[in-house]
Formats: C-alpha cells, structure tokens, sequence
C-alpha cells in the first residue's frame, strides 16, 4: 500500500543508510520493504510515535532488518522464496513435532545429532529444541532466565553444534523450532547488570522505580504467577535501590517494551537466530508484553501490536520463519494472538492449544466428553492462514482455565469441578491412577495446577508399579487415544519428551538443590535410552505405544483431510462419552474422515442415524483407516470399545 508520509519517510531513511549497507544486494529486501512499510511505520509510530526520537529510531529499526538480510545465507533465502510460493505449506498434514530438553533427551546438542535415526523412525519432521541459551546455575526457570540472547549454554554446546543440527534437519526435511524468551531477562544479563551499576539507558531497559508508588498502583490489578515461591510483582534491588518489575521470578527483569530501543534490540535477536537456520521461533510470555497501571498487564492491545511489528519486520528479512505464540490464556484471548486480520495470520501463525489439552484431560478424568465437546464447539475459529499446535502434554504444568460458562454448560459447578480435577490427578481421589503432584495453590483463590508425566497421570505408573495388568492395559489405551485425538483435530500435532516409549515421572528432581522447589522438573525426565530399545521388543509397554503412535503418524501423513483448512466440523452424538468430529478433504469435500473417541470404561454406541440428520451422509462401509477393519455395527449404530477411537473413512 502506498501512502505519501510513510514512503517519504522511508526515501530519507533509505538515503541516510550507512554505505556498507548500500552497497550490497538488496533486491528482494527492498521489494518486501516496500510492500510492508506503511505497516511497519504505522505500527512504530502508534507505539513510539510521540518520542522525539522517532525519526532516528525508525532508521536503526530499517538498519537493523537490512543487516538481517544481508546476513541471511544463499541457502535460507532460497528457503524464503520457497515458502512465499507455498504460504500455506505449514497447514499440511505432513508436519508432526516434538519438544524436548536437549540434556534430557540426549546429552548435549551434539549427542542430539545422533538422536536423528529415532525422529525419522517415528516419522517426528519438526523438533522444539527447549531453552538452550546461556543461563545462571540455579536461577534459570528451566532455561527461560537468559543471561545472553547470542550464546548457548555451554553445559549444552554451542553455536557451531546448533549449525550442524540445523543443516542435519534441513537435509531430511526436519523443522527446527527453538525459544525466544520476549518478556524479560536474567538478572545476570549485561543489560541488567549495567543497569544495577546505574547506567540510565539500561535501567529504562526494564522497569524500575524509587519508591513503591507506582509498583503498589501495578499490584492492585496484576495477578501473581508463582504466589508459593516468588509473590508479588515487584522485587527490591540493592545495588540500584530501586524496585524492578519480576511478574515471574525475583531473577527474572521484565523487559520495557515501552523503549523503542528494546523492540529493536529484540527484533535483531530474532532475526539472529532466523539467520542460523532456525524455521520455527517459539515466542515466550507474548500475553506479558505490555505493562498498563490499572490491567492485569496480559493481552493487552499494545502486545498484539509489538507481536504484529515483529512479523512484518521478520517478513521483511526472513518470511521462511514463522512464529509460535506462547500464550496459555482463555481462547478468546489466545485467538487474537494470530491476528486480526481476516485471514492472513500478521502475528503469530500458531499457537498453543492450551484449552485442548486441557479438556482432553478432564475427559479422562471424568470418563465423559460432556465438558470437552462444549469447550470445542465454542472454541473461536482460527484464521486461514493460521494453525494450531496441539498437544497431549509439554513441559509445564496443567491448568484447568476453563470457561466457567463451558463448565456450567456440561452440567458441572466450576469450583467444585476444578477441586475434582487437582484431587484426581494428584492421586487424591479416591480409585484415580494418576500419579501427579499440586503446583502452585493459590490460597486465597483455590486454584492449582498439576505436574507429571502423561504416563504418570494415565495409570502406567500405577500399574508397573502394582504389576496391574488391567491398569497398564487402560494406561496404553487412554494414551493412544489422546494422540489420535491431536493427531486428527486440525493443526500440527506436538509430542513430548519420552511419551511415545511410556517414560513415568521423575522422582530425582527432589535431590536436586537446583530444582527441587519446582515439580514441573518431575515431568521432565532423563531418557533411559537402554530402556528405549525396548520400543523395538514385542511384548513391551514401549512396543505397543511407540509403534501405536507410528502407525497413527503414517496414517495421519497420508491423509488429506487432517491437513487444516478450517475442515473440521464437532459433532453432537447425544452420548456424553464420546468425542466425534468430521474432517474433510478442503479440496475435495467429499473425502471425509469420521473421528470418534470414547471416554468411558464401558463399550458405548455410536448412532449413525443422529448424526446423519445433520446433513452428513454416512450410509455405505465404514473402514477404521487407523487397523483397516470394519468397527462392530448393529444396525446404525457402531460400538466402540473402552477407550477406543476410530478413523472411520466412508467407502461407497
């Protein structure tokens, strides 16, 4: 788009270039300057506009995407150019993911290289590298209190380490996803430490302040994060005496996106990484960005604006990469956070499926999909261009946000439900399995979250452990379920560290002075790569859930239907422990693939005749594309097995 002030501004910025940034070869850098600018200007000057340093701020923010480009290699622009001729090439079904610590899942990052075969047998083509950054001993929040954006820790390798990975991943069609942590710094970080040594433009890095004036204004409306171990907002700094803003931890600095200077600084680590290979940056904290007195300082206006900032600028340097929102909000907020663009997505094109997860979850927990179908059928539609990451578990811990209204709907009181929920999968309720541990009660408000294993909270750890055959059985079927569930939704589904092979919790957290004040570490396990090789000996509880979930992902590559164009559509089956849902070719309607799950610990049916007075014609031989059998059928109606599912596809 082409407007007068914007384009003038940007002739003067493009003449006051330094020369070693004139003299290169800028030609498709100039074009999708040219074609984003009024975008990238109107969003600058909404948030920076009333500086009178506006003007020169915009020219090292143009400076800053030119050294970006120029420093982007032959073989990734090549990638750029790709990926704007297919802008839909993430919406396939071709891509499934996992997340994993390096020194959890290998060694370090070069004992990771040799971890390729086992991505490739299992048919994992997009790997989430977690935090790898350099961070201090202790105070590191799992590796998301950076102490320097540039480095990596060097307990895990470095950078030549990560260019071998990457060019490994490239060469057999493997994304590389890695975090960026948006929201603040270390302590330790140079930019904190110069601010404590009392330099004025780093200390306008953060938020600090003389008094508790201000800090006391924030608290009325902010909520606490960690209200067990690190209270408040604010933490008291001696070396500066003055207060700095700590939403996460007293170790962690908010960053002031209110100081172009940030924004900047921020953008130029983006593309850093971008420029090492990496496809995928994950974007942590986005629904903290920006800090108002009077607001609970998540989700507001002016984040979604920083986020739409950086994918225009990124656009502009490296369109190949794209974004993953981080934002474990309520669904109407987390829908925002691809854009509000029609249909392209202008800032994150994923984002996290929080609410997914955790509906799956209360559906093991209660053996209904009562609450789970309510929570889907009102969650917002995404944009076209946009996608889901779906996940049965990560490395954080569970939080039941759900609507109240979705709770009320399914017939439920939501406090109470949420009390049923922490009781079942801390082990508390009386007969539940689970094996999970409370994470940060809030006293006063009654809310937790839940740590451990998805084979912890399943049942297996309780059945090994009590040589239960029956309860691992029911174990391995609730997983493999979950998975067939983000396998087939609609979006890029996301494995997690050791679930394909049944890894339990991990108890040696608590030995550990480093983490033992924090259980999440309990569900982030060291595997046993002896134990591994069980996957390949019939007869394993490792065999049966690794080779489950790579047929499923065979299945799930060849299948159209499950790419994610807006095809699915919830389905009411008038029986409230099962799941159904009908997804279709986009391209060709007519090839549809029936999902349906159940819940329950009781064979349950299915009603062919309730669904087809929808519109949907389901008449003709059903084949389950996921064993190749035909489901039991009496009459219309087809049984379904205790935590059974099947991917029905119509023939005739």
């Amino acid at each position: 788009m082409y407007e007068q002030e914007s384009h003038s501004l940007l002739n003067a910025i493009l003449d006051d270039l330094k020369p070693e940034i004139i003299r290169q070869d800028l030609r498709h850098f100039y074009t999708r300057l040219g074609a984003n600018f009024y975008a990238i200007y109107s969003l600058f000057h909404i948030l920076y506009g009333h500086r009178e340093d506006f003007r020169t701020q915009m020219l090292s923010l143009v400076e800053t995407m030119a050294k970006g480009y120029i420093n982007r290699s032959a073989e990734l622009e090549k990638v750029d150019i790709e990926r704007e001729r297919d802008h839909n090439w993430f919406l396939s079904q071709k891509w499934v993911g996992m997340a994993l610590y390096t020194n959890g899942f290998a060694d370090n990052l070069a004992d990771l290289a040799s971890k390729i075969p086992y991505f490739m047998e299992l048919g994992i083509n997009m790997v989430h590298i977690m935090p790898i950054l350099k961070c201090p001993i202790g105070k590191s929040d799992g590796g998301y209190a950076v102490s320097d954006f540039r480095r990596i820790d060097e307990r895990i390798g470095n950078l030549d380490d990560l260019a071998r990975i990457a060019k490994d991943f490239r060469k057999r069609d493997i994304l590389l996803v890695l975090d960026i942590v948006l929201n603040h710094t270390s302590d330790e970080h140079e930019w904190a430490q110069k601010a404590m040594r009392g330099d004025q433009r780093y200390q306008d890095y953060y938020f600090t302040f003389d008094n508790r004036e201000i800090p006391d204004m924030f608290e009325q409306t902010m909520p606490q994060i960690f209200p067990e171990t690190d209270p408040g907002n604010f933490t008291w700094n001696e070396d500066m005496q003055k207060w700095v803003m700590t939403v996460f931890h007293e170790y962690q600095w908010d960053l002031n996106y209110s100081n172009p200077k940030v924004f900047i600084e921020m953008l130029d680590i983006i593309l850093f990484w971008a420029n090492r290979g990496v496809d995928v940056l994950r974007l942590d904290a986005v629904a903290f960005l920006w800090k108002k007195i009077g607001t609970r300082c998540q989700n507001e206006r002016n984040a979604h604006l920083i986020l739409q900032l950086l994918k225009d600028c990124c656009q502009v340097t490296a369109p190949g990469v794209l974004f993953i929102a981080e934002a474990i909000v309520a669904p109407v907020e987390v829908i925002k956070y691809f854009g509000e663009d029609a249909i392209i997505a202008k800032e994150c094109e994923i984002a996290y499926n929080a609410t997914f997860m955790a509906l799956l979850w209360d559906g093991i927990a209660t053996r209904n999909a009562k609450l789970l179908y309510q929570g889907l059928k009102n969650l917002p539609n995404k944009l076209e261009r946009a996608t889901w990451l779906n996940y049965v578990r990560c490395h954080d811990d569970i939080g039941f946000g759900f609507d109240d209204n979705d709770v009320r709907a399914a017939g439920y009181e939501p406090y109470a439900h949420r009390q049923f929920l922490i009781d079942y999968f801390s082990g508390c309720f009386q007969a539940s399995p689970a094996r999970g541990e409370v994470f940060m009660r809030d006293e006063i408000t009654g809310d937790a979250r839940i740590c451990g294993s998805l084979a912890s909270l399943a049942g297996l750890e309780a059945g090994i452990e009590n040589n239960d055959q029956e309860l691992i059985d029911t174990a391995i079927k609730r997983i493999v379920l979950l998975h067939s569930l983000i396998l087939s939704f609609g979006g890029i589904p996301l494995l997690y560290n050791g679930d394909a092979i049944g890894v339990v919790n991990d108890y040696s957290y608590r030995e550990d002075e480093g983490k033992s004040d924090d259980n999440r570490w309990i569900h982030r396990p060291k595997i046993n790569w002896e134990r591994a090789e069980l996957r390949k000996k019939q007869g394993t509880v490792e065999f049966v859930l690794f080779n489950a979930l790579k047929k499923m992902i065979a299945i799930r590559k060849e299948t159209s239907a499950f790419a994610d164009f807006n095809n699915r559509e919830i389905l009411d089956t008038d029986n409230e422990h099962l799941l159904c849902y009908m997804r279709f070719d986009h391209r060709r309607p007519s090839e549809r693939v029936l999902v349906v799950a159940n819940f329950d610990s009781n064979p349950q049916y299915l009603d062919l005749d309730r669904i087809s007075t929808r519109g949907i014609n389901l008449h003709g031989q059903k084949i389950d594309i996921y064993t190749g059998g035909k489901p039991a059928q009496f009459g219309n109606r087809i049984v379904l097995p205790p935590y059974q599912f099947y991917w029905l596809s119509t023939i005739g």
